[in-house]
């Protein structure tokens, strides 16, 4: 194992971003009176706190470790011991100090070396290669901004708002713990957040939750990313937020951020598949797969990569409607897209969140059900919904069943299950 300490900087320490402001846990400092650990390096570092992930990811933009960074929560005791296995000193990190446990075989370090947990959305999450230039999609001189920071320690969409604030001066930082999450807009307001980044779901939920409160945050910049977008949710944020730039973004762990859109419509225009620009994603769908070559990919991933993710050409439009794997649903031997039948319902006045899923069913094999969180106030009925449906889709395609819940879920990736 070796030990990185706080001896010669490499040259990461002249980061660009390290007089900006950081809020974390209601305490307001810059990235260089953060805590200085003392971190392993190959390292899988579970922070326990926002601030032990920033001073994580700090240290190894000084120090050039090899690091593997992720929430406590996200590891489970058999990850532990697949992570040892590969070589890493497993280090839990609270309020700045490390407990380490040795790895079951000795390795050198690969200096400089990234790795992001997936989010397991296609199984059990699997460890992608990256590099803090990687990482670092933004380079161009930016607008002043104070980001909202909600995402999980470690994940690919945190490291898009962290290296920004790294690496760009007049990028600040506001950090949201799970457990402020319900109040985001109560803390955004107090401390001068106009940018913030999540996922629909996140922006549903709070859209559900207290849209009042939303609306009193002074956002110039809102980003949604990490699903799928439908065309409801960019709506009624642009309803509260008729000035500001809306954005989403297609981005993972492997292909980085690879499609980015602006003009307040889901999806991205057709035009874009196979042009090939230099030093920009090429976008290509195979099947009904989307297939990205892109410049900010993973270790190991150069050439096109197939995403997983299906899509669909709608009006001019390419929609990325869910994973090829749970996508579809088979009624009957008709094809269903559950992402298009969520978008419908989505497009509810009453609704605020959807998930539609296939459930077997007699002769056809599987039928089409749905979950639905209404908005504030609203009760609609599982026949008005079946009919808002009904007069959308073709009939093979319509909810058999949809069933009320009362709460939008939500994961600590920020993401549901849809």
């Amino acid at each position: 194992m070796t030990v990185a300490t706080n001896g010669p900087a490499a040259p990461g320490a002249r980061l660009a971003g390290r007089d900006n402001r950081l809020v974390v846990a209601g305490t307001a400092l810059t990235w260089r009176e953060l805590a200085e650990p003392v971190l392993p390096s190959p390292g899988a570092v579970l922070a326990h706190g926002a601030a032990d992930a920033l001073a994580a990811a700090r240290h190894h933009a000084t120090y050039g470790t090899e690091l593997l960074l992720t929430s406590a929560g996200r590891v489970d005791p058999a990850m532990r011991d697949e992570l040892r296995g590969a070589g890493f000193t497993v280090a839990e990190l609270a309020a700045g100090e490390a407990r380490a446990t040795a790895p079951e075989r000795a390795r050198p370090a690969e200096p400089g070396r990234l790795w992001l947990l997936t989010s397991g959305s296609t199984g059990r999450p699997k460890r992608v290669g990256h590099t803090l230039d990687s990482l670092t999609t933004v380079r161009g001189g930016q607008p002043a901004r104070t980001w909202l920071c909600p995402y999980a320690p470690g994940t690919y969409a945190w490291w898009q708002v962290v290296t920004l604030s790294l690496t760009q001066p007049g990028q600040h930082l506001v950090v949201v713990d799970p457990e402020e999450l319900d109040d985001w807009p109560a803390l955004a307001a107090a401390h001068g957040v106009d940018a913030v980044s999540g996922t629909p779901t996140f922006w549903r939920r709070t859209l559900h939750r207290d849209g009042a409160a939303l609306a009193r945050v002074p956002l110039r910049q809102l980003t949604l990313g990490g699903e799928p977008v439908d065309q409801a949710v960019l709506d009624r944020l642009r309803e509260v937020f008729p000035t500001a730039r809306i954005s989403w973004i297609y981005a993972s762990s492997e292909v980085g951020a690879s499609i980015v859109v602006h003009d307040g419509r889901a999806g991205f225009p057709v035009e874009w598949l196979d042009r090939a620009t230099p030093g920009r994603p090429t976008l290509a769908v195979d099947g009904e797969e989307l297939v990205v070559t892109s410049p900010h990919h993973g270790a190991g991933l150069d050439g096109p990569v197939r995403t997983g993710d299906r899509v669909q050409v709608v009006d001019g439009r390419v929609l990325i409607t869910g994973r090829l794997d749970s996508d579809e649903i088979n009624v009957g031997g008709s094809k269903v897209s559950a992402g298009l039948v969520r978008d419908v319902l989505s497009a509810h006045p009453q609704v605020a969140w959807a998930r539609v899923t296939g459930r077997r069913a007699p002769l056809l094999g599987r039928m089409v059900v749905a979950e639905v969180v209404p908005t504030a106030g609203s009760t609609p009925d599982e026949a008005t919904l079946v009919r808002w449906c009904a007069d959308r889709l073709p009939e093979h395609a319509v909810p058999r069943r949809v069933r009320l819940l009362p709460e939008i879920p939500v994961k600590e990736t920020l993401k549901s299950d849809v």
